[in-house]
């Protein structure tokens, strides 16, 4: 569910939306999405001074909160 979120966002924000990728990796406590788009688009999903990232972020941390695990956001360049 939460890496359909992020692929949703990604998608809506960058110029190639074809390009956009997901990775999970689940752990004990915690999971980890790792997100790679083209290397055009890497400043409009970090955004200024990193704002969107912490849109993204936030967004994210409400979803986990019924789950209850730890989820991180990695933006792959």
């Amino acid at each position: 569910m939460e890496k359909d979120l992020v692929e949703f966002i990604a998608r809506s924000i960058v110029d190639e939306p074809d390009q956009v990728a997901v990775n999970v990796i689940e752990g004990e406590n915690s999971t980890i999405l790792e997100l790679s788009v083209a290397p055009d688009d890497l400043g409009k999903v970090i955004g200024k001074h990193g704002r969107i990232a912490k849109s993204i972020r936030a967004i994210l941390s409400a979803s986990a909160t019924k789950s209850g695990k730890r989820l991180v956001l990695e933006i792959l360049d």
